[in-house]
């Protein structure tokens, strides 16, 4: 299926690895992105991120990881990554980012929490999350769940698309600002999507 594709440059891949905790099993995903163009860059006085319905099939109390996944898991994998900001482009750290999704047949875990997890970002704000390329279900388009809170400040439920998904033009939801970044690296998808909170 095809998807719009804007890159990061190696230098973020590689700090984002080192960041993020998942070690150097990644680094190979930022070596792939050396000779990439960077990707824009944060503008003080951004719009907040948009945000969108929590939907039917939230859950509280997932667990904290990164990595989603499961062990024979089926899909193409996503390394998903970004940054919580302030409207003047400060980051935001230790931000609860809470992410959870359909597997690759559009089915959630409404049992357990397979495809669900959060995290806290580090001082510079980063996340980073390796999951799966959600499957599609009626009447949605691709996409992701996302809730980002600042310490002591209220929750932003939004969610994440993907560009040129052919739902995304039926999927009544669907907002184009709130597509990610992508990018093909040698293991599957780099996604990176920055939320801009309302803080000053």
């Amino acid at each position: 299926m095809p998807r719009r594709i804007l890159h990061p440059t190696r230098r973020d891949l590689i700090a984002t690895v080192a960041a993020s905790g998942l070690g150097f099993a990644a680094f190979d995903l930022a070596r792939a992105a050396e000779d990439l163009p960077p990707t824009p860059a944060c503008h003080d006085g951004d719009e907040p991120t948009m945000a969108e319905t929590e939907g039917p099939f939230f859950k509280p109390k997932s667990p904290e990881r990164s990595d989603l996944r499961e062990k024979g898991m089926p899909g193409e994998p996503v390394w998903l990554t970004g940054f919580v900001l302030t409207r003047r482009c400060r980051p935001v750290g230790k931000a609860l980012v809470e992410l959870w999704h359909a597997d690759d047949k559009g089915e959630y875990d409404n049992a357990g929490f397979r495809l669900r997890g959060h995290q806290f970002t580090a001082a510079d704000g980063r996340y980073a999350f390796r999951t799966i390329v959600p499957g599609l279900y009626v009447p949605r388009t691709r996409h992701y769940h996302v809730k980002v809170q600042a310490p002591g400040r209220p929750v932003l439920t939004t969610q994440y698309y993907f560009p040129d998904e052919p739902g995304n033009a039926r999927d009544g939801l669907f907002r184009p600002e709130l597509v990610m970044r992508m990018a093909h690296a040698e293991d599957g998808l780099q996604a990176h999507f920055d939320v801009v909170l309302d803080l000053g």
